[in-house]
């Protein structure tokens, strides 16, 4: 598909080894010295240039291959040091590198309250100590707890104490890792700051323009409020038009996200181009005109950067400027420019700017539809072939959803864990609803000072983002809307990736040995899925987590586990460190026990606070066990230490024979750091969960 079109696309050919060097730095070396790629990339750089000097004396042009094998070096090199380079860890001046008091940071994002908590990233600009101060470089996360903090926003400068601590990585299996989602933004340190920690000290001191875009946005926010009355309905208006995801429920996410219908509550390409058609409805009169086309095309690519800014500079919408903006320019000037060239070189100029757009999921999706449209969409409608108007016109739209789809499905099963089966008839539905809420947005901000049109407007905009909402509602509701617990492996889903382009290929040009790869890669790709089954169906597994101030222990025995916590299953902490796992291992009864309850299952069996599980004995030490002298010494396994329990440092040795003991994390400092005076001095072994992580003690 792409081999008879190189000449149009040579940015797709120059991304290809941009890219991989910049995978290569973070996925394969990511501690790896760049000190010889530098001499490396000065060497293939000056080869590359006496190539094109010298290239008819010394008869160079005879071997093509040499100028392309250097250029894609030197984007391979590019792309490792250009990570290298961006990452602040790696600057001299980083905050974290030299010792500090306090810190002059400034804020550098949109302050989002939720739960009383102000968060924001700020930018460290100055280490105080002592009496003396440092200029440094860094971000920060910052949490505020206080009511008073609630008028601090962008570009506000602060004093607060060095108090600052990495963040965290994942605690337990299979949950979120915030600490790498931060650290893919350039974020490695958090601070959280309560009532007279901080003190502001100047106000505005950030870029101009993104702050007046950023109080243009809350203002527009404010006028969606003053004609509209569902709360539900100004949050996904703020979000779909604006880009403002701060007030969006769970609920809300959640009814998209299995509907296949996400894309929609992030400012994309589709929402840029609604935008331009309007522009060019509006501006279409001044082509008549001498300099018409120009003024029209100027205008245009300004009215939708400044949209972009509105919106928050995301890579999404970023590449759909860029892309609108080349495609405005090329018909302004008669010039035919290839879509899927225009798609490469503004990946490449963003990651030049930023490398670590390569790991945000919305860049990667964004990215993947519109090349998937570009490349498949068109194999994809020839299909079926209507000769009715409207049925034609039903089937283009049901190949753009089918392609953009098929292409995002691996990345979306890896990150999200799911794929929503009634997506066609979702996209297809929203089509209309999502168009008129963009245009009565639009027409809404330009018309909200009259006072009829500011309410008819609010009222259509109001109702119909409640029908859109009701219907995607009714769609997630169905029976099997959506197959969840898809747990992939980097592997698997390069394979499936690797199945997906090989089939697309052979139907576009039907070699035989595309089919026959596809068709090992899918053997392959079976294989390590009913091996990963057949694993976790045969499998015990006995875990500690930590879960801070709560207890958690669970106990799998195949697709069967039950879980003993002091949290409900539909707990936000339940949901965030515990279900994650058991969704990983595709278990399919999960019962969830109060600690104190007794339990009989096949599999595992729990008297007062005795637990007998796979061969296995463990016995809970909590505040309900009774401290007096046993007639024996009870032979146990695990002694787990949980709760925080009122302990006599010698009725342990006297009444428990115990080969681990487990310290919990929700013990208290004071007992944690005597039981493990306890255990140094006897020798004993123990893992506290505090340092550990979640602890694995059976496995098999």
């Amino acid at each position: 598909m792409l081999d008879a079109h190189k000449g149009e696309i040579p940015f797709v050919i120059f991304l290809i080894p941009f890219l991989t060097g910049i995978a290569c730095r973070l996925n394969l070396f990511p501690a790896a010295s760049v000190t010889w790629l530098y001499i490396v990339l000065g060497l293939s750089s000056a080869a590359f240039i006496s190539l094109n000097i010298f290239y008819k004396r010394f008869s160079i042009y005879k071997n093509r291959w040499l100028g392309g094998t250097l250029i894609h070096l030197v984007l391979f090199i590019g792309g490792w040091i250009c990570v290298t380079s961006y990452n602040e860890l790696n600057s001299k001046n980083h905050f974290s590198k030299s010792q500090a008091d306090f810190l002059v940071v400034r804020i550098t994002s949109e302050p989002k309250l939720s739960n009383g908590i102000l968060r924001f990233t700020s930018e460290v600009e100055q280490n105080i100590k002592g009496h003396q101060s440092k200029q440094v470089t860094g971000n920060l996360l910052i949490a505020i707890k206080d009511s008073a903090a609630a008028d601090l926003y962008y570009g506000d400068k602060l004093l607060i104490s060095a108090s600052y601590r990495t963040i965290t990585a994942p605690q337990n299996p299979a949950e979120f890792n915030y600490k790498g989602y931060l650290g893919n933004q350039n974020i490695h340190f958090q601070e959280f700051i309560y009532k007279g920690q901080y003190f502001l000290f100047a106000r505005n001191s950030g870029n101009p323009f993104i702050a007046y875009a950023l109080r243009q946005r809350q203002h527009l926010i404010e006028e969606l409020k003053a004609n509209m009355h569902s709360p539900e309905a100004i949050a996904v208006a703020s979000t779909l038009i604006l880009g403002y995801k701060a007030d969006l429920s769970n609920d809300v996410l959640q009814a998209y996200s299995k509907t296949g219908t996400i894309h929609v509550l992030s400012v994309s390409g589709a929402h840029v181009a609604i935008l331009y058609i309007l522009l060019e409805l509006i501006f279409g009169f001044m082509t008549r005109f001498k300099y018409g086309r120009t003024i029209k095309t100027i205008l245009i690519t300004l009215i939708i950067w400044y949209y972009a800014m509105l919106s928050g500079f995301s890579p999404a919408v970023c590449r759909a400027a860029f892309m609108i903006s080349m495609v405005v320019i090329g018909k302004t000037y008669n010039r035919a420019l290839n879509t899927l060239n225009i798609l490469a070189v503004s990946a490449f100029f963003l990651l030049f700017y930023d490398p670590l757009f390569i790991s945000d999921v919305g860049f990667q999706l964004s990215y993947l539809s519109v090349a998937g449209l570009i490349i498949f969409q068109p194999v994809v409608y020839k299909w079926f072939n209507f000769k009715n108007k409207w049925a034609d016109k039903l089937w283009t739209l049901c190949s753009v959803s089918i392609a953009a789809q098929l292409i995002t499905f691996p990345l979306s099963a890896f990150y999200f864990h799911q794929f929503p089966v009634y997506f066609l008839v979702s996209n297809l539905f929203i089509i209309i609803p999502s168009a008129v809420i963009m245009y009565a947005g639009i027409a809404y901000f330009l018309l909200e000072w009259i006072p009829i049109a500011g309410k008819l407007l609010g009222f259509i905009l109001e109702q119909t983002i409640l029908l859109m909402d009701k219907g995607l509602s009714m769609v997630e509701q169905s029976p099997f809307a959506s197959v969840n617990k898809i747990w992939l492996t980097r592997f698997e889903y390069l394979l499936f990736y690797a199945i997906i382009i090989a089939l697309f290929y052979f139907i576009y040009n039907k070699k035989v040995w595309l089919l026959r790869f596809a068709l090992l890669s899918t053997l392959v790709l079976a294989i390590s899925i009913t091996f990963k089954r057949w694993h976790n169906s045969s499998s015990n597994e006995l875990i500690v987590l930590n879960l801070r101030k709560h207890t958690g222990i669970i106990f799998r025995s195949g697709n069967r586990a039950t879980v003993l916590t002091d949290l409900s299953d539909t707990d936000k902490t339940y949901r965030y460190s515990v279900q994650p796992y058991l969704d990983s291992c595709q278990v399919a009864e999960a019962k969830v026990r109060n600690p104190n309850s007794d339990i009989r299952e096949n599999y595992l069996l729990k008297k007062g606070n005795l637990i007998s599980f796979s061969g296995k004995t463990m016995l809970l030490y909590g505040k309900l066990l009774s401290e007096g002298a046993l007639h024996e010494k009870l032979k146990i396994d695990y002694l787990v230490m949980s709760g925080n329990p009122a302990v006599q440092s010698a009725s342990i040795g006297q009444n428990y024979d115990y080969k681990m003991l487990v310290i919990d994390r929700n013990n208290s400092k004071a007992l944690t750091s005597r039981l493990e005076n306890i255990t140094e001095s006897t020798g004993a072994n123990y893992m506290m969960t505090d340092s550990n992580k979640s602890i694995k003690l059976l496995s098999n």
